[in-house]
């Protein structure tokens, strides 16, 4: 694939595609009281909504048109095994944190990727309720509304260490020795672990079962500002593969994410 930087027109074409289905979103949207969208549970019982499904629709008949010739993964559509013959693939989350959203919680974001040999090589994360666009380039750096950003300069966890994540995983940190605060829940994946890219946070934990669309997009982003988003076996994902599910996963800069992987007695890859 080609170089690619922030004055590629595909680089700017997928952003500007970001914002306007964050205006989709935007339009079901109701700060602080319940979504004017219809909400259903799924099989798997999470939820989702008119809007989720209306930037979808708006999603796919734009970047299908943009990049014909990629693969399309999205939670929101039914997966096709055609993607695994495909060297890049759109890696798509209409609405991440569609709880959130369906609430009036202005916590959630559409998440793009565009996926070149199972490594993000684009990724946007754009949460218009927080009015943060965030925006990565392989080898280019990540921005966050156009400005460049970085992970933390934390060189050890202890108490006032920013952590974002789910209470249980972060107690089993903890029963570790390892110190740190745990701050207000950020529902949305994409932008928890986008704000340890920007340095609002020190470190995020995800739990088990985030798929390729919760991740792809935010994984480059905070890779991007100098840290990484592993598995507890301390390597970096691998996406459009068959399963697209992934387990317990830690972002944050590389001192952190090696002080993490020492205390539960892991060695980070190299």
């Amino acid at each position: 694939m080609e170089r690619l930087s922030y004055d590629h027109a595909l680089v700017g074409a997928l952003t500007e595609t970001a914002q306007a289905a964050g205006d989709v979103a935007r339009d079901y949207f109701r700060p602080g009281e319940k979504t004017r969208a219809g909400v259903q549970k799924k099989a798997d019982g999470s939820l989702v909504t008119e809007a989720d499904l209306a930037v979808n629709l708006f999603l796919e008949e734009r970047l299908r048109a943009l990049l014909p010739e990629a693969g399309w993964l999205s939670e929101e559509s039914a997966d096709l095994p055609g993607r695994l013959d495909r060297d890049i693939v759109l890696v798509v989350d209409p609405i991440d944190g569609t709880r959130s959203f369906a609430t009036g919680n202005p916590v959630w974001a559409v998440s793009i990727a565009l996926v070149h040999n199972h490594r993000p090589v684009i990724g946007i994360v754009h949460a218009p309720a927080l009015n943060e666009t965030y925006v990565a380039v392989r080898d280019g750096g990540a921005r966050l509304n156009a400005r460049p950003i970085a992970v933390s300069e934390r060189q050890h966890f202890d108490a006032a260490a920013r952590v974002g994540g789910p209470s249980g995983f972060a107690q089993r940190l903890r029963n570790t020795g390892v110190e740190f605060e745990l701050t207000a829940k950020i529902p949305s994946l994409a932008v928890r672990v986008a704000k340890v890219a920007s340095g609002a946070l020190d470190a995020a934990l995800i739990s088990a079962n985030a798929h390729d669309w919760d991740v792809a997009a935010c994984d480059l982003i905070v890779t991007e500002a100098g840290g990484r988003l592993i598995n507890l076996r301390g390597r970096q994902l691998l996406y459009n593969r068959v399963h697209t599910l992934h387990g317990e996963l830690i972002a944050g800069p590389a001192p952190l994410l090696a002080q993490f992987t020492a205390a539960v007695g892991l060695a980070a890859t190299p």
